[in-house]
């Protein structure tokens, strides 16, 4: 998987390492500010906090007006544990605000300009060199696998022989979010027949996971176990649930890491169509 797109938990806060390093950034600038701020005697704390939160409003909102057919409340719009957001509406948003602050607060121009101008380094270096050293593979793990009823499978087998896309969901039982979002899974692969779902378990019993999908009423095709957790390692992809998007090649196109909702997965869904 791309390094970006690798995940890792900090306590109970699991997150992508490119939001992590966006994190980063944001820390790194509010101590420069502050350093920069102190010698002038102003504070630009609140200024750079300020443009951050307006920065992830501005990408939510820009993602809901973009998939807004596909939110069916307000309730649903202002959950973001489904990881919708737009970066070009953040950083549009973001912007406007810290020149609105850079204009109207001259006393903070130079700590807060610079602040701002370290951050974006910061996040520049980081995230780009590890976009340089980048293992993206083109062709899909190689991982052992097994159906409920033992029988081997693995993902490059499945393409090979459906010539289709792959979703590839990495779950668990006893993961809420992933126990939220398979009644939307598994009307995606009723309802996108040109598209192959694989639902890899990571190291549960197979009657546990019979007995959970039976209690829950769910009708799943391509339920498979990764015993050891293979795949989740390979892939590093360290938090679940993760959804890994793969075209017809075996190329991977793009990740989830988190609970989708039907705005979140429609847009990866297109990008798998022929």
């Amino acid at each position: 998987m791309n390094l970006l797109h690798q995940s890792f938990a900090i306590g109970p806060i699991g997150l992508s390492v490119e939001r992590w390093l966006l994190i980063l950034a944001v820390v790194i600038a509010l101590l420069a500010g502050a350093l920069m701020g102190a010698r002038r005697r102003v504070s630009v704390s609140d200024s750079l906090i300020t443009a951050a939160l307006s920065g992830i409003i501005g990408a939510r909102l820009l993602f809901v007006t973009l998939n807004y057919s596909n939110y069916d409340s307000l309730l649903a719009m202002l959950d973001i544990r489904d990881g919708g957001f737009a970066p070009l509406g953040g950083i549009i948003v973001a912007a406007l605000y810290l020149l609105w602050r850079l204009w109207r607060t001259p006393q903070q121009r130079t700590p807060l300009a610079g602040a701002v101008i370290i951050g974006t380094i910061c996040w520049g270096l980081t995230a780009g060199s590890l976009m340089l050293i980048n293992q993206q593979t083109s062709t899909l793990p190689d991982i052992p696998m097994a159906t409920l009823d033992d029988t081997p499978v693995s993902l490059p087998e499945l393409s090979q022989d459906t010539g289709k896309p792959l979703v590839v969901n990495l779950w668990a039982t006893w993961c809420p979010p992933c126990r939220r979002e398979m009644p939307l899974l598994e009307s995606a692969q009723q309802e996108n027949g040109d598209i192959a779902f694989v639902f890899a378990n990571q190291g549960e019993n197979p009657l546990h996971i019979t007995r959970f999908l039976q209690d829950q009423s769910l009708s799943l095709s391509n339920v498979w176990l990764d015993a050891n957790l293979t795949l989740g390692k390979e892939l590093g992809a360290h938090i679940m649930p993760t959804t890994l998007f793969y075209d017809a090649s075996g190329r991977l196109i793009d990740s989830h890491i988190g609970e989708l909702s039907e705005a979140t997965l429609s847009p990866y869904l297109k990008r798998l169509q022929p």
